[in-house]
């Protein structure tokens, strides 16, 4: 399966950040052991590269580990080479295309997410997606009905339900899924976060 299908599948992205590696890399471990299909470890966390590569040593070939916060082909060659299966930017990156892996590339304005896709975005990752909210992701699936929409900031469960009724192929989710967990935190709340999630991906109420 690639991004967009789990993405259209699953209707969840997990976005992992923190300060110890070890802990990031247990937290990518564990999300996919609660069925949360696709993950992105952040490249501001310490050892990103590491993190990556250990995690797709670990959970095989198919898995849907991305790197995030891609800000320059530089970051995309790094993360490829470490193992990334998609690349996930913040913001629009140019060169990105000759890496062959999925991008989900961060616009906001209708004008942004028309250069996204000219630069190859397989889907948009809309962000700050908190700055409009979910009646502006309903505004936009007007003029673009065929693309790939991923809200990402400030989506907690609630949010998460509403932006998936507004026509969200699928949500990233950040602090509200993942917490403390990257940073050492229990990985038992981690578990009941992600069964959480699940639930509202699946189309039950928060």
């Amino acid at each position: 399966m690639n991004l967009v299908e789990s993405l259209r599948t699953h209707r969840l992205l997990a976005i992992v950040r923190g300060k110890d590696p070890a802990a990031a890399l247990r937290t990518v471990r564990t999300l996919a052991e609660e069925g949360i299909a696709a993950v992105e470890v952040s490249l501001t966390t310490t050892d990103a590269l590491t993190v990556i590569s250990r995690a797709r040593t670990e959970l095989g070939p198919d898995a849907l580990v991305g790197a995030g916060t891609v800000r320059s082909a530089a970051d995309a060659a790094r993360a490829v080479d470490a193992g990334a299966s998609y690349l996930v930017t913040p913001a629009l990156v140019d060169g990105l295309r000759p890496y062959g892996v999925p991008v989900l590339m961060g616009a906001l304005t209708p004008t942004e997410i028309e250069a996204a896709l000219t630069r190859g975005a397989d889907a948009i990752k809309l962000f700050p997606a908190s700055l409009g909210g979910p009646g502006y992701l309903r505004a936009l699936r007007d003029p673009f009905p065929e693309v790939a929409f991923v809200p990402v900031g400030g989506v907690d469960a609630r949010a998460a339900r509403d932006y998936l009724d507004r026509g969200a192929v699928a949500v990233g989710v950040g602090s509200p899924l993942v917490g403390d967990a990257a940073d050492g935190g229990d990985l038992g709340r981690l578990r009941a976060r992600a069964a959480e999630f699940r639930e509202v991906a699946a189309g039950e109420s928060p």
